[in-house]
C-alpha cells in the first residue's frame, strides 16, 4: 500500500487519507494507522448504515495469500475450520488458535482458486498472523505471502448497498446480482482488478472491495457519486463499533484474546473437530476450558448511561465480571453491553447491576445479537454463527 508519510514516521496513512481530510474526518490511531473515527457524528453515521448505506475505509486490515498445491491442507492444519471444504468463490470465518486453545486472531478466508486462498486478519495482528501461518505451513507444499501493502479495502454497508454498487461507473463485477452471503467474485474497475466480497461486520448487508492502492481514491469517489441521493455517507470506526456491537459480533482485544476459548465466546461451531488430522489447538479445544470458565453474554441496562469496557458487573454485593464492550444503542435506544459471566448467571432474564462511574445501574442478561436486520438482499445466514463446516 502506498502511504502518505505523516509527521510521525511511525504512523501509517491509508491511500484514502487525503480524501478523509478533505471530508473533515476526525482521526484516531488504530494499530499504528491514522484512520477516520467519524466525519459528522457517530449517531448520524450509524443510522445511515441502518437505513441507507455507509462507506468505510478498511485499508488497515491485513491480507495474506496462502497459495500452492497443499495450501488447503496447510490451512486445515493452521486454522480451526475446514478450509479445504470451501468452494472457489466461497468465504469462511475462522480462528487462528494458540496450542493452548486461546484465540490468536479471528479472520475471514476467501478461496479464489483451487490452490489460492486470501486470509484477511485484523490490523493489530498482521505480523503475528503472518508469522504463525508461515510457521504452520512450513511442512506443506505452499507459500505464504503477506500482501497487505498491495491492497486497499473499501466497504459499502447498509440496505441500499446493492443498489449503489450496481450503478458505480467504471465497475464491472461478475455475477453481482447473484452473489450470496459469504461469497466473493472477481471484478474490474477500469484497468484494475477487484475482488468483491459479501462479508460484512455491521449486521447489515454489504460488500467489501479489494483493489490496488493507487486505484482506491478513484473507486471511493465513484462509489460516493453512485450513492448520491440514496443517503450514503462516509462512516468512521466509531459507528462501525456500535454497529458490530448491536449485531453481537465479537471484537479482538475486547471479546476475543489469547485467554479465551472459542466456546466461551459462542464460537464453538467455528472449530471443526470432525475434520481429519490434527490442527493447532485441537487437543486443548477437545479438553475444554478450565472449570468455571465464563461465557459471553449480552446485557441490557436501564436508563441512558451505558456500561463501557472495563466497568464492573455485580450480583448483589459480589463482583461477577466486567464489561468487554458497551454503548448506548443508537438503533434500540437503550444501553447494551457484552461481558463474560459465570455460566450460572448467563440465562436471559438474570438480574444484575453495572457500576457506571460509581453508581449502580440495573441490568439484565439478554440473548445475542441485540439487533437483527429486517429482510434484506441477503441469501444465507450469518456465517459467524452458522455453517462452520
Amino acid at each position: 500500500m502506498t502511504d502518505s508519510i505523516p509527521t510521525n514516521a511511525s504512523e501509517r496513512h491509508s491511500p484514502l487519507h487525503d480524501i478523509h481530510v478533505a471530508a473533515g474526518a476526525t482521526f484516531t490511531d488504530f494499530a499504528g494507522w491514522q484512520m477516520p473515527v467519524r466525519y459528522s457524528s457517530d449517531l448520524a453515521e450509524h443510522h445511515a448504515v441502518r437505513t441507507a448505506a455507509g462507506l468505510f475505509d478498511l485499508s488497515h486490515m491485513a491480507e495474506i495469500w496462502v497459495s500452492g498445491r497443499q495450501a488447503a491442507q496447510a490451512l486445515d492444519f493452521a486454522l480451526a475450520g475446514k478450509l479445504s471444504a470451501i468452494a472457489i468463490g466461497q468465504a469462511k470465518y475462522s480462528l487462528l488458535l494458540a496450542p493452548d486453545g486461546g484465540i490468536v486472531d479471528d479472520l475471514v478466508v476467501y478461496r479464489t482458486g483451487d490452490d489460492h486462498f486470501l486470509v484477511v486478519a485484523n490490523a493489530s495482528n498482521r505480523e503475528v498472523v503472518a508469522a504463525e501461518l508461515i510457521e504452520r505451513a512450513a511442512a506443506f507444499d505452499c507459500a505464504v505471502l503477506d500482501s497487505s501493502d498491495d491492497f486497499a479495502l473499501i466497504a459499502v454497508q447498509g440496505p441500499k448497498s446493492f443498489e449503489i454498487l450496481a450503478r458505480v461507473a467504471g465497475v464491472d463485477i461478475t455475477g453481482l446480482a447473484d452473489l450470496k452471503y459469504y461469497r466473493s467474485t472477481p471484478g474490474r474497475f477500469g484497468a484494475h482488478d477487484l475482488l468483491v466480497a459479501r462479508t460484512g461486520y455491521t449486521g447489515e448487508d454489504g460488500y467489501e472491495l479489494y483493489v490496488a492502492p493507487d486505484a482506491a481514491a478513484a473507486l471511493w469517489a465513484a462509489i460516493a457519486a453512485a450513492g448520491a441521493g440514496t443517503g450514503l455517507v462516509p462512516a468512521g470506526l466509531a459507528s462501525r463499533d456500535t454497529l458490530r456491537l448491536e449485531a453481537g459480533m465479537p471484537l479482538y482485544g475486547h471479546e476475543l484474546d489469547l485467554t479465551t476459548f472459542p466456546v466461551q465466546a459462542g464460537l464453538g461451531r467455528v472449530v471443526n473437530l470432525a475434520k481429519e488430522g490434527d490442527f493447532v489447538g485441537r487437543a486443548a479445544v477437545e479438553a475444554g476450558p478450565p472449570g468455571g470458565a465464563r461465557v459471553l453474554v449480552g446485557l441490557r441496562s436501564d436508563g441512558k448511561r451505558a456500561g463501557r469496557a472495563g466497568y464492573s458487573i455485580f450480583d448483589g454485593d459480589t463482583s461477577v465480571g466486567t464489561v468487554t464492550s458497551g454503548a448506548l444503542s443508537p438503533t434500540l435506544g437503550y444501553p447494551i453491553a457484552m461481558a463474560y459471566l459465570d455460566a450460572a448467571l448467563s440465562e436471559p432474564g438474570t438480574a444484575l447491576e453495572l457500576d457506571v462511574r460509581g453508581s449502580r445501574v440495573a441490568a439484565s442478561v439478554i440473548a445475542l445479537p441485540f439487533y437483527t436486520a429486517p429482510d434484506k438482499h441477503q441469501t444465507a445466514p450469518d456465517e459467524r454463527k452458522e455453517n462452520h463446516g
